[in-house]
């Protein structure tokens, strides 16, 4: 069973920046996907950024140019660089792994004040 443990969130001021870390432990032999996805009170989960094995990244048009998604395939790791952070920003993040089937973290609290 791949679990996936994540730190970082919190509480930061708009314009700040955070730090979301992700790592994958487990029967691993390659993991084809592996990113983050928020999620607002009431609604599903979203995609925020991707990154594949191959290096292909994909991102929210939201969060472009500020947020910046990274990966260690020799370590299963994965980060998520958020700086200029918006109110909007405020959500609960989960990290995103696609292995065999897809994994998720528990989840963790991003607030942005406005």
């Amino acid at each position: 069973q791949v679990q996936l443990v994540e730190h970082g969130g919190g509480l930061m001021e708009a314009g700040g920046s955070l730090r979301l870390g992700c790592a994958a432990s487990g029967p691993i032999f390659v993991i084809e996907l592996m990113g983050w996805y928020r999620q607002y009170p009431g609604e599903q989960r979203e995609l925020v950024a991707t990154l594949a094995a191959d290096g292909t990244a994909t991102y929210a048009d939201s969060v472009k140019g500020r947020f910046t998604v990274s990966r260690d395939n020799a370590k299963n790791t994965v980060h998520l660089q958020m700086n200029s952070l918006k109110p909007e920003d405020t959500a609960v993040y989960y990290c995103y792994a696609r292995v065999d089937r897809s994994y998720w973290g528990q989840g963790t609290q991003v607030t942005v004040p406005s």
